[in-house]
């Protein structure tokens, strides 16, 4: 499925008199192939900013997590944070698990890595904390031996609701398939500021929930000032993580869901969601 094929499902559905659906050119390249301009690190035990080993890099045109400067893990997991927070949007990133785990990385982090989205900003976490407060979209590399899905919810720090009840556990398997080996899949996630969070893994929908907040636990050593539980989050940062096995991105891209909802305005889009009357051009 095109990158943009879903939205043009998702546009016409939503707005069925709409003759503007997504366009490729209207998706955000977060990531630009050559660098790290416009993200920030943050490794557990280490101040934020601090790239510790050159974890996080570029090689060869794909944004790379690699642990060869490390003697061991020691759990230093560490959050790449994009420096704009987002609040309606669509998170895309297409990924593969490569190599091995680092030393002393632990098993459950073995083809493991995730997007967090809502998460708390990356000047607010401290120094030896080792997750931010956020919603995390975690993203699994078959083991060759069974099923293993991919595209599945984890909760550092918050809860989320299903059919109107809360939902406490810290992770919820989605549907998805199976990806073994060093396969590129496509994940994505449709937010809906407070409202809802969807999966999308190679086009297709595999977890929907609603409602995400700040509660629970699964997070550690951070500001107690940052976690006050029962409080939705309609908006925050993103970030990609790093939990001890070597994955690469290929492509990190966004269509804000914000935007110029006035008809007449040049830079109108049907799929917008949330309206931003600033912005609009005429």
């Amino acid at each position: 499925m095109k990158p943009f094929s879903i939205f043009l499902l998702l546009a016409t559905a939503a707005f069925p008199q709409a003759n503007q659906p997504a366009d490729k050119k209207d998706w955000l390249p977060l990531f630009n192939g050559k660098d790290l301009t416009g993200w920030t690190p943050k490794i557990t035990g280490y101040p934020v900013g601090e790239n510790f080993a050159n974890t996080f890099r570029v090689e060869n045109g794909l944004l790379t997590v690699r642990y060869d400067g490390y003697d061991k893990f020691s759990s230093r997991f560490g959050h790449l944070f994009y420096n704009t927070p987002f609040s309606y949007y669509i998170i895309a990133v297409e990924y593969r698990f490569v190599s091995d785990q680092a030393v002393e990385g632990p098993g459950w982090a073995t083809r493991n890595s995730g997007i967090m989205v809502h998460g708390q900003p990356a000047a607010t976490m401290q120094k030896d904390q080792d997750f931010p407060i956020s919603i995390e979209v975690q993203l699994l590399g078959g083991l060759g031996k069974g099923p293993r899905t991919t595209g599945n919810l984890c909760t550092p720090g918050t809860n989320v609701e299903r059919d109107g009840k809360l939902f406490t556990p810290h992770c919820l398997i989605s549907t998805s398939p199976s990806f073994d080996g060093d396969q590129w899949v496509r994940a994505e996630v449709i937010v809906h500021g407070s409202e809802s969070i969807e999966h999308i893994i190679n086009g297709q929908s595999v977890l929907k929930y609603e409602h995400p907040q700040i509660g629970g636990g699964n997070v550690s050593k951070h500001d107690p000032a940052q976690k006050t539980d029962g409080k939705l989050l309609d908006s925050g940062s993103i970030s990609l993580q790093s939990e001890s096995h070597p994955v690469q991105f290929r492509k990190v891209e966004l269509l804000n869901l914000v935007g110029c909802m006035d008809k007449k305005a040049k830079n109108f889009r049907a799929y917008f969601l949330k309206p931003d009357p600033a912005s609009c051009r005429f």
